[in-house]
C-alpha cells in the first residue's frame, strides 16, 4: 500500500511523463506519510476514445484522475498535504490545468490488505512488520527502495 491508479482521458502520457509521475507520486507519499517507497505502486490506464462522460455528456477536453488507496489511520493534516502535493505533481508532469485534475484518496484498514503475502502493518509500524519478513523478501524490498 499505497496503490495509485492514474487514468488519463482525451490525451496521451508518454513514457517519460509516466516515469516522472510514478517517481513523483512515490516521493510525495514517502515524504508526507513516512511510508517506505517499496509500498508505493503506480498503475496507468487510459480511457478509450468516447468513453468519458460528465453530466451525461461526452467529455472532449484532456483530464487526469488519480485514485490513491492508502492505509487508514493518518491525521487529516497529513492527508490534506498528501492530496495537494499529489495534485501539484500531476499538474507539473502532465502540463494540464488544475481544473483538469482530479485526486481521490481512499482509506483502507491495514488489517484488510495483504501485500507481499503478509497483512499490512498499522501506519508507523513498518519496521516491526519488516523485521518479521523472510530474508528473501527483505532483500527484494531493499532493492526496490527504502
Amino acid at each position: 500500500m499505497p496503490t495509485y491508479t492514474v487514468t488519463n482521458s482525451n490525451f496521451n502520457l508518454n513514457s517519460k511523463q509516466q516515469k516522472n509521475l510514478a517517481e513523483g507520486i512515490t516521493k510525495v507519499h514517502n515524504v508526507v506519510t513516512g511510508a517506505n517507497t517499496y509500498f508505493a505502486q503506480v498503475i496507468f490506464n487510459k480511457t478509450k476514445k468516447n468513453n468519458h462522460f460528465m453530466g451525461g455528456k461526452k467529455v472532449k477536453e484532456p483530464s487526469i484522475f488519480l485514485l490513491g488507496q492508502i492505509r487508514a489511520g493518518r491525521p487529516k493534516e497529513t492527508k490534506d498535504k498528501l492530496i495537494s502535493d499529489l495534485r501539484d505533481v500531476i499538474i507539473k508532469n502532465s502540463k494540464l490545468d488544475e481544473t483538469q485534475v482530479w485526486v481521490y484518496i481512499v482509506d483502507l484498514p491495514p488489517s484488510q490488505m495483504i501485500e507481499y503475502g503478509a497483512v499490512l502493518p498499522e501506519s508507523g509500524k513498518e519496521k516491526e512488520w519488516f523485521s518479521k519478513l523472510s530474508k528473501k523478501l527483505k532483500k527484494k524490498l531493499s532493492k526496490i527502495g527504502n
